[in-house]
Parts: C-alpha cells; structure tokens; sequence
C-alpha cells in the first residue's frame, strides 16, 4: 500500500490499535480492502466468525468458545449483549466485527490537534434472543513538524502523541512537509447473536 506507514501513525496518534491488524494481520477468515490516492489512503477489513458455546461462567460474563477450526478461546460478553443467562452449552456464538481507517493529509492545515471518540450501540430487548453491537469511532488531527526526505522519516505531532514513522513511498512523501496535517478516521463495530443449539434428530 503507498501510503502504509502514514496510516500506521495516524492509527498509533488515535490509540487505533486493531487498525494495525486489519494491515499488517489480516484476518485469514476475513476481507481487507485498500485504497489510495495522492495524500489520502483507506484500510477497511470485515471478519464474520460463527463457533459454538463449550461453557459458561454467568458470574463473570465469561463464555468459552470452539471456532469453526476446533480453536477454542475465552470471551468476555460485554454489558451490552443484553439477555446473557439465556446463552447456553451448545449455542451458536456469531460474530461480525469491522474496522476501517481513513487517512487525509491537508495542505498547510489550520486545525487545532484534536482527538474525539464516540461510541454508540444497542441490545436486544429484554426476553429475546441475547444479542448486542457496539461502534466506536475516533478521529485525530495531527501535525507534520518533521520531515526528513533522505531517510524517508516524517515527524507526526497529535493531542497525546508524538510519533517518528517512514514513508516509504517517495511519491507519497513528496507531498508531506512541515505545517501540514493529517486527519484519520478510525472506526469499528462488533455485532454478536446468539443462535440455539441444534435440535437433535
């Protein structure tokens, strides 16, 4: 990808750290799709994972889960899956989770660094079937106050963060200087239901 390492800063600035899975990790299970243009760049990944509920600890909202290759994992449901005594042995956990990043780098940019994170979601109603999705969307202003064209090294300056990071596209850092900005763009959201175990024939 051109512009890879801009968009790992920028995802490091906002505390984006799942970002850097969905470019360097993929989800072997999953689709990551990229994109750029001159000065912008957009990583979007979307895994669906469906396994099966080997047990359950309702004290500590804890289920222990087999995925569709026998890979079994712990995994902590969140207060917003609504309705979580329901789940039971044998039920059918499905997971959706996305991710995207988009990247602008603004000319000469007038804005304040800033960093703002909203995050939204909604559960199932009280008796129906345990289900829940929550979204999380940051964004971040950063300046450029260092570029150094022989190493291919850009200097990023956020509202938390300082970060050191290579362009390793000289297209790319052809057209970052000092005074510039970035904007990045990190949101994500994880959609869970619950499906009943099969009836046995």
């Amino acid at each position: 990808m051109k512009i890879a390492s801009l968009i790992i800063a920028s995802a490091a600035l906002s505390a984006a750290s799942l970002a850097l899975a969905a470019k360097d990790k993929p989800p072997a299970d999953g689709a990551v799709v990229a994109a750029t243009e001159p000065g912008k760049g957009v990583i979007a990944g979307v895994v669906d994972v469906t396994a099966t509920v080997e047990s359950v600890d309702k004290q500590s909202r804890h289920l222990t889960i087999k995925g569709p290759k026998g890979k079994v994992s712990s995994l902590a449901v969140g207060p917003d899956v609504r309705n979580f005594d329901q789940i039971q042995v044998g039920d059918r956990i499905r997971v959706r989770y996305a991710q995207a990043l988009t990247l602008t780098l603004m000319k000469d940019g007038k804005q304040m660094r800033s960093k703002t994170e909203t995050v939204d979601g909604g559960a199932a109603p009280a008796g129906e079937r345990p289900s829940g999705v929550v979204g999380q969307k940051v964004e971040v202003t950063a300046d450029v106050i260092g570029v150094n064209r022989k190493s291919g090294m850009v200097t990023l300056k956020g509202p938390e963060h300082e970060v050191d990071m290579r362009v390793r596209d000289p297209e790319q850092l052809k057209l970052i200087k000092v005074g510039d900005q970035v904007h990045a763009v990190y949101t994500e959201a994880v959609a869970m239901l619950v499906e009943p175990a099969p009836k046995k024939k």
